[in-house]
């Protein structure tokens, strides 16, 4: 990044950060109980948060801050036990960092950070609108990615 950015961008990254520890701990899980046409896309979910918290910990390295590390183990919002509970767990996972990266859009006015969180919020939007068709969450495509109701 090569225009710095302020203290409350960093903080909305950090949440960022945050959330993307959080799907990918959950999409380990999820792998656990879906089947394997499911666990394909999974798996690509899996690569794209991970490229997502790569380039939100060199973002925050590259201006002085440490990023925030994964917790050991998250709390899920109900018991996974099945595909359809999973799937559910997707969908929260997905919400979240949606919501997360809302926030940085919200809190910056760097334009290379606002152009990062636009295309992570976009590719966020597919990845949850393919979870909530496979479990039946209405609506399938969220009217406002990121604003949780």
């Amino acid at each position: 990044m090569s225009v710095p950015i302020d203290d409350e961008a960093v903080n909305a990254l950090q949440g960022a950060l945050a959330a993307e520890h959080a799907a990918l701990w959950s999409y380990t899980l999820i792998l656990a109980f879906v089947p394997a046409d499911q666990a394909a896309v999974a798996r690509q979910d899996i690569a794209g948060h991970r490229t997502l918290r790569s380039q939100i910990e060199q973002t925050l390295t590259d201006v002085g801050a440490r990023p925030v590390s994964a917790q050991p183990a998250y709390a899920t919002p109900v018991p996974v036990t099945d595909a359809l509970s999973a799937g559910r767990l997707a969908v929260t996972a997905e919400a979240d960092a949606l919501a997360a990266w809302r926030s940085v859009l919200e809190h910056t006015t760097n334009q290379q950070l606002r152009v990062a969180a636009l295309k992570a919020l976009s590719e966020g939007t597919v990845r949850a609108s393919r979870w909530r068709a496979a479990t039946g969450t209405a609506p399938t495509i969220p009217s406002l990615p990121g604003i949780v109701r």
